[in-house]
């Protein structure tokens, strides 16, 4: 599905890879090397290949139970703050614990999007 890089959600641009590839973007502009506008295009396309990874590639599941914080809808998103957390990967039943998780939700489709 080809569909338009400015469609996807700039959620990813926070997780330390998407943090990784803009204080690289923000180097190479301050050294000259690059335009701002391409850095804009490439963490437009980074959105759009990171979102299609993860909805091809990823077949894990789990589940997680914990103290639910705090939790806000806003802009069709989605946010908790869960404290104490354990999360259980159903493949091997591997158990892990976070003192704090923040889970952000979206649709799949942003607001305005055709159906």
């Amino acid at each position: 599905m080809a569909s338009n890089p400015e469609s996807f959600y700039e959620l990813y641009r926070r997780s330390s890879i998407g943090m990784a590839l803009m204080d690289m973007l923000d180097d190479l502009i301050s050294v000259e090397r690059i335009y701002p506008q391409l850095a804009m295009k490439i963490l437009a396309n980074f959105d759009q290949a990171i979102t299609e990874a993860l909805q091809k590639s990823v077949r894990a599941r789990l589940t997680f139970k914990g103290s639910l914080s705090t939790y806000r809808f806003c802009d069709e998103v989605w946010t908790f703050l869960i404290k104490n957390v354990q999360f259980k990967l159903d493949s091997g039943g591997q158990i892990v614990h976070a003192d704090k998780v923040k889970i952000v939700s979206c649709n799949a489709k942003k607001p305005g999007e055709g159906a």
